[in-house]
């Protein structure tokens, strides 16, 4: 059955037009159904799906979808890509918030969610290799009899792949570590349909550039990542919960940042105020306290538990925290936690029909507290509605701006605060992102925050290993000349 499928070649800037490729003309089209048969789709409702994440920023559908099964199919995949200059965007689960996946010059979409298989677990190791699509919360149900787990918890189920390609983190991220340290390997299919793996999964090695560290947080702009070697924890003999609620945002964060700076060890610390705990209760039927609250949780032997506990307690005692309340049942915290993690969809329920305008920061840790207060007196005084949610163990938090899409003033009222936001981050010595990512919708922060010379080696990077640009164009490690024009071409 013909498709029909005509691919956009690649440019030397995302703003400019060119004549179309078609795919049939040059046969590419029957080699793609030799790859992959009927697990092709131009289907509007699929492009449309994989075209935008679970932000505000405009998708843009790619002009076909694959379902690849195994690496080699992802490097023939590629491979006829190259030849056809035509753009490669990888998909997991679609639950990026800045736009990673946007095909904003057409292309396909490789969407990895049947590579789904976890190929090894080695419990003396303490780790395993599992193909891109597993998802963080199969891989820990694979691991349930085996008395290890996996800890990096962004929330959403994402896929592996994805997350090691976001670099996430997450709740747990105090603790554990983000994706970053938790990945020892992985295997990717580079931009011209190479396999390669990149170094081997040990504890360390000295043995040449990271190449892995190059792949984590590369955001699909390098290659494919298909399989992803992690390291593995010991599930913890004794776990307990708390939440404590606060007279002010002041106290929360400051009780925060003490507890980090006196080295009292936590799995889990997250910051929610007022509003978004109000949020959480209309959503999740819950009944907290509705003040600026923290949540806790303890992991080790049930006395290292109990005095981390008595001395986080003490810290939040003296900064007017009150009202402990304990979860020490696995149900009873797995209720507490997913009603944390329900706070995005939260605080969009506050306005229904309004969506999300997510964004992170994350700052040194002195910077914590007056970085917070700080944005929450913007969001404000410019009259948005804004809960705010934090993993403040690691100085990050995020402003969920709840916005109506629909009217024009709003959104430029929106961006504007992010863009102040991001810029009080950025002088208190911190970043435009703890971990959402750049996509495209922070690429207009990255000269501010690491200078023209440091842009113009990521694109070196990029140009190196994708000299066509087909890998995930117009994203991280661009040509930062073409920054502008990328920003007049996605712009709602």
């Amino acid at each position: 059955m013909a498709v029909g499928l005509v691919l956009l070649p690649l440019s030397t800037g995302p703003a400019c037009v060119c004549a179309q490729l078609s795919l049939p003309h040059l046969g590419r089209q029957a080699e793609l159904r030799s790859i992959v048969g009927d697990r092709l789709t131009t289907q509007p409702a699929a492009l449309e799906q994989h075209g935008h994440d679970e932000s505000y920023h405009r998708g843009r559908p790619p002009q076909a979808v694959l379902f690849p099964e195994c690496t080699e199919e992802v490097s023939r995949i590629v491979r006829a890509a190259a030849a056809a200059r035509c753009p490669v965007i990888p998909f997991g689960a679609g639950t990026s918030l800045e736009g990673h996946i946007a095909a904003l010059r057409g292309g396909i979409c490789l969407d990895l969610s049947r590579m789904n298989r976890v190929l090894q677990v080695s419990p003396e190791d303490m780790d395993c290799w599992v193909e891109a699509g597993v998802t963080r919360k199969q891989l820990n149900q694979h691991l349930h009899d085996t008395g290890l787990f996996f800890p990096v918890d962004p929330g959403a189920d994402a896929t592996l792949g994805g997350m090691a390609a976001t670099r996430a983190s997450g709740t747990n991220a105090v603790r554990y570590g983000t994706m970053r340290d938790n990945v020892r390997s992985l295997t990717v299919v580079l931009p011209d349909g190479t396999i390669t793996k990149t170094g081997r999964c040990v504890r360390k090695s000295s043995a040449g550039y990271d190449l892995t560290a190059l792949f984590v947080g590369s955001e699909g702009t390098l290659g494919v990542i298909t399989e992803v070697a992690l390291r593995l924890y010991g599930q913890p003999e004794a776990t307990a919960a708390a939440v404590c609620a606060f007279g002010d945002l002041k106290g929360a964060v400051e009780t925060a940042t003490l507890i980090m700076q006196v080295g009292i060890p936590v799995a889990r610390i997250e910051l929610l105020d007022d509003l978004q705990i109000d949020a959480i209760n209309k959503y999740s039927h819950t009944d907290l306290q509705v003040a600026p609250t923290l949540f806790f949780e303890f992991n080790g032997s049930p006395a290292a538990v109990k005095e981390a506990a008595e001395a986080a307690g003490a810290v939040a005692a003296d900064y007017g925290g009150s009202n402990f309340g304990w979860a020490e049942k696995e149900e009873e915290r797995r209720q507490l936690w997913s009603a944390r993690h329900s706070a995005y969809y939260a605080a969009r329920a506050l306005r229904p029909g309004c969506s999300g305008f997510p964004t992170d920061l994350c700052v040194p840790l002195s910077k914590l507290t007056e970085t917070v207060l700080a944005s929450q007196e913007l969001c404000r005084r410019h009259g948005l509605l804004a809960p705010l949610v934090g993993h403040v163990g690691d100085s990050n938090f995020h402003m969920l701006l709840i916005i109506n899409t629909e009217n024009a003033e709003e959104v430029a009222r929106a961006k504007q605060v992010v863009a102040d936001m991001v810029h009080l981050a950025q002088d208190a010595g911190g970043t435009c992102t703890g971990e959402h990512g750049i996509g495209y919708g922070k690429l207009c922060h990255l000269e501010r925050e690491h200078g023209l010379p440091a842009l113009q080696a990521m694109h070196a990077i990029k140009a190196a290993l994708d000299p066509l640009d087909i890998m995930n164009p117009g994203k991280l490690g661009s040509d930062p000349a073409s920054f502008a024009a990328a920003g007049r071409l996605v712009d709602p």
